[in-house]
């Protein structure tokens, strides 16, 4: 069974930030790209950061705008998200994904519960 735990959401005011984690298990991950998809209320989900299987390739959606940093650790099968100058319209549900491509958008077979980040003014 496939299992994505994500954690380190929480509460931040703008311009703050916060390290979002995602730990794997139920099989070999390091052959797989790993990323984070965001539910903003109201919006659709929208891809936010992928990271190829080796950590040689890495991509953001549009609205990163240079702010967020995605990285990986093949040995623990872990996934992380640093988030810095955060906005309050990042607020949202961010989930962790994974799949045997890197999908520059929403097409992962495999998704995690997701973790709330809120940023307040």
């Amino acid at each position: 069974q496939v299992q994505l735990v994500e954690s380190g959401g929480g509460l931040v005011q703008a311009g703050g930030s916060l390290r979002l984690s995602c730990a794997a298990s139920g099989r070999d991950f390091s052959d797989y790209a790993m990323g984070w998809v965001r539910q903003v209320p109201g919006k659709e989900r929208e891809f936010a950061a992928g990271v190829s299987w080796n950590g040689g390739f890495k991509f953001y959606g549009n609205f990163v705008e240079g702010r967020f940093n995605i990285s990986r650790d093949n040995a623990k099968n872990t996934v992380h998200l640093q988030m810095n100058r955060l906005k309050p319209e990042d607020t949202g549900v961010y989930f962790c994904v994974t799949g045997p491509s890197l999908d520059y958008g929403l097409g992962y077979p495999y998704w995690g519960q997701g973790t709330q980040v809120t940023v307040s003014l």
